[in-house]
């Protein structure tokens, strides 16, 4: 299993202007640096760094002899900073913006003698970052892989993440009320009906909805922790490769490298319908535009659950990679 690494920024000067020691932890799967080419994988709102490996969160698609194979390339995962997997919070974390993330992974990339990226995935607000990189490095990378989100916050995932910041303020448990709503917006009416129905849980005696809810209401309270879960509830909110740059399509037309949009058609919460107008607002502007959808009753939490899907649309990119290169 990788080892967590660390690069530290003194006094990172914020785009509002503040001024913040921040650490930066990462983790290396694969081939050595400099050996192979490099996938950059964001993780997800209350995900970490450790995305390969026996547990990683994503090892369904990053493993030996999975469609991101680590035979075959260096996977590089950061930490977002102050999602507590490090052990470091930030207080000031509302003098962030994602912009202000996708800045310090490119300074990371730097140090690290990182000039070119493959490829770069992410699901939820890892993708959203893959956004946020491409417009601000135009250049840096060659296939962007942005998975159930959006170049920008919606209304509808800004009243979300307003009712998330308000849960998690004044709740008298805020990790677990706010993880129990959340569940909602990742998951979809069809797919409680489909696996819990009106059922009982016989031992506890209520409905076995309630009963799932509540369960990962306290496992997220056992592993992460309320100053993390603001901080990324707050980077949720600001998401907008546009802000100070002009309009979507100028923006987002030059950037260099290849996107693949993958959106899920049932999903609540970063929703296909905006990412189909995403589709139809740039093919005009950008020919190395693609578009998947994943088809799941299951929602948001697809780009977790249904990995036949997500291998297919991805072989094609990570398959006889010398010929892309």
């Amino acid at each position: 299993m990788s080892q967590l690494a660390n690069i530290a920024f003194e006094q990172y000067t914020t785009l509002s202007g503040e001024q913040m020691d921040l650490q930066l932890s990462y983790k290396l799967f694969g081939l050595p640096l400099g050996s192979a080419p490099v996938v950059l994988v964001n993780h997800s709102l209350t995900g970490d760094a450790d995305v390969a490996g026996e547990n990683g969160w994503w090892s369904e698609l990053i493993r030996d002899g999975k469609v991101i194979d680590t035979q075959q390339y260096t996977i590089l995962a950061f930490n977002f900073p102050g999602n507590g997997a490090d052990n470091n919070l930030i207080e000031n974390y509302d003098h962030l913006v994602l912009r202000d993330i996708a800045n310090l992974f490119k300074a990371a990339l730097d140090q690290l003698g990182i000039d070119k990226l493959y490829a770069a995935i992410g699901g939820s607000i890892g993708g959203a970052l893959v956004w946020e990189m491409g417009a601000s490095f135009p250049e840096l990378i060659e296939n962007l892989i942005p998975v159930a989100c959006d170049w920008k916050t919606s209304s509808w995932v800004l009243a979300n993440t307003l009712l998330q910041d308000r849960i998690l303020h004044n709740s008298k448990k805020p990790l677990e009320d706010a993880r129990i709503h959340a569940m909602m917006c990742y998951r979809t009416p069809e797919s409680f009906k489909e696996r819990f129905g009106r059922s009982i849980h016989e031992e506890k005696e209520i409905f076995n909805i309630d009963s799932w809810l509540l369960y990962h209401g306290e496992k997220l309270n056992n592993r992460f922790q309320v100053q993390a879960y603001k901080l990324m509830n707050h980077l949720l909110r600001t998401i907008d490769i546009t802000e100070g740059r002009g309009s979507f399509e100028e923006v987002a037309s030059q950037i260099k490298g290849s996107i693949h949009l993958i959106s899920i058609d049932t999903d609540l919460f970063f929703t296909d319908a905006e990412n189909r107008e995403t589709y139809s607002r740039l093919m005009e502007r950008k020919a190395n535009l693609h578009y998947h959808t994943i088809s799941s009753v299951h929602g948001h939490d697809a780009f977790l659950i249904e990995y036949d899907q997500l291998n297919r649309m991805l072989m094609p990119l990570f398959t006889n990679i010398y010929a892309h290169s």
